[in-house]
């Protein structure tokens, strides 16, 4: 059993088992927390950011996340192994995202050891001169995460990390689904010499004691990684004054626009949409295709898809997993059973496997106002749609009221560029599928899909203030 990684002399709440999505065996029981915990936890983040002699410094900092990268670079078996048993994600993408994980840390010193203030150009008016002014980075103070399931490794570190190098007291709260991943992670934080209480990981079994964490007043900065619903909820709950980055889904099109190279296109976008079963959110889920090549298109995506393996993801040759729950995997069936209903050509798939996983499924033409045409299927399913001209294409594309990442495929680089420049997102791929994702760029949800920006310098960035110093000569 897990042991509660708070600063806290209570007992346990409760247990909570955790389960491997692919066949349900128990992996491991962990503590939980209820509102005296967090109490406790907020009492001792707060009372270690208000007493400046606690603060670490930044050679501090630096050792830490150095010797933490280190201690998981000798444990990437074993991260990889715990990341796919508790999150389905198969082996070979789960130690992918180890290693992303490992690089991640390494970016939190790195964006430490780069970290100035600037120079304010005092001087100029008659009323400046004289006087000197330049800016200083200070930790914002306690920051509370919130993450989710799909990369139940990089995500914390993505969340934690910035938090740890920018000298802030962290709060963390994992997915119920994937709680270990973080909890390895706090701890090999303080097998790299983090003093206790300044990287604190909660486990909850209702909303009502994590909304009390997010929402409390010492709270400075809020990363919420999960559904819209509840973070723009969370959000409306902020106290006054605490500062907040939301990550929530998309619905991700891609334009293959003429001249295509099909054949690159088709491997890209096949990663893309059945990358970790589809839980990823900008995953590939809507291809606008000429009309005259759409069905092809859909037919040769759906021999690719077919010859994906569906299987346990701690076999090194499973390409797709299960999905997170049994209960995603009925709703991933109900939704694709109503588009073919409704007219959609089911391509290939579209049937469970079994009570944990779903087939690669290609739709072609679902109805505009389905499910899978509007909302975020979060499971391994990509809807292919013909289109007469490319504005159709564009505006079908930006039609929803999520925006995130989004793809163009042609060889004509002015096409391609002209098309960027038109889609409604923050982050255009070229020749790439819309899942491309490297930890330095920057990645922020539009519209309803977040507010703020991700990826490790800017996190890091965020959790940060710029104190002006003005020096009167």
């Amino acid at each position: 059993m897990r042991d509660l990684m708070i600063v806290s002399e209570r007992p346990a709440a409760g247990r909570i088992a955790v389960v491997s999505p692919f066949d349900g065996r128990e992996l491991e029981k962990v503590a939980t927390s209820n509102i005296a915990h967090v109490e406790d936890a907020l009492d001792t983040a707060y009372a270690l950011f208000r007493d400046r002699n606690e603060w670490l410094t930044v050679p501090e900092r630096i050792a830490i996340l150095a010797r933490t990268a280190e201690i998981m670079q000798s444990q990437v078996e074993d991260l990889t192994l715990l990341a796919a048993s508790e999150g389905g994600k198969p082996y070979n993408d789960s130690r992918v995202e180890v290693i992303r994980a490992i690089d991640g840390v390494k970016l939190c010193a790195e964006a430490l050891r780069n970290d100035t203030g600037k120079v304010i150009p005092l001087g100029t008016t008659i009323a400046t001169m004289g006087r000197i002014g330049f800016t200083e980075k200070e930790p914002i103070g306690v920051v509370v995460a919130v993450s989710a399931f799909n990369h139940p490794l990089n995500l914390i570190v993505h969340q934690v990390g910035p938090a740890v190098a920018s000298g802030c007291p962290v709060i963390v709260k994992p997915a119920g689904d994937t709680p270990l991943s973080c909890l390895r992670f706090v701890e090999i934080l303080r097998e790299a010499g983090l003093p206790e209480g300044w990287a604190q990981a909660i486990i909850t079994e209702d909303t009502a004691t994590a909304e009390n964490l997010v929402t409390d007043r010492r709270v400075a900065f809020f990363s919420f990684i999960g559904s819209s619903k509840v973070g723009w909820m969370l959000r409306s709950k902020l106290a006054p004054g605490t500062r907040c980055a939301l990550e929530h889904g998309g619905v991700a099109p891609v334009i293959l626009a003429e001249p295509c190279d099909d054949e690159k296109a088709l491997a890209s976008i096949a990663k893309g949409g059945f990358y970790h079963a589809g839980q990823v959110c900008v995953s590939v889920q809507r291809v606008f295709a000429p009309a005259k090549t759409a069905k092809r298109f859909a037919k040769q995506l759906a021999a690719l898809a077919k010859e994906l393996k569906v299987g346990a993801p701690e076999e090194p040759d499973t390409e797709v997993g299960p999905l997170i729950r049994h209960d995603e995997v009925e709703r991933v069936a109900s939704w694709v059973d109503e588009a073919v209903a409704a007219g959609a050509k089911l391509m290939c798939g579209g049937k469970k496997i079994s009570e944990s996983c779903y087939a690669p499924t290609v739709l072609f033409n679902p109805p505009a106002d389905a499910k899978v045409s509007t909302l975020e299927v979060f499971g391994p399913v990509v809807c292919v749609y013909a289109y007469e001209n490319l504005d159709d294409a564009v505006a079908q594309a930006n039609s929803l009221p999520v925006a995130f990442q989004s793809a163009v495929f042609c060889d004509d680089i002015s096409t391609a560029t002209s098309l960027a420049k038109r889609l409604d997102a923050s982050a255009v791929m070229i020749n790439d599928h819309s899942a491309f994702r490297d930890d330095v760029m920057p990645f922020a949800g539009l519209r309803e899909s977040g507010l703020g920006v991700g990826g490790i310098p800017y996190t890091f960035e965020d959790m940060q203030i710029d104190k002006l110093l003005v020096i009167k000569t």
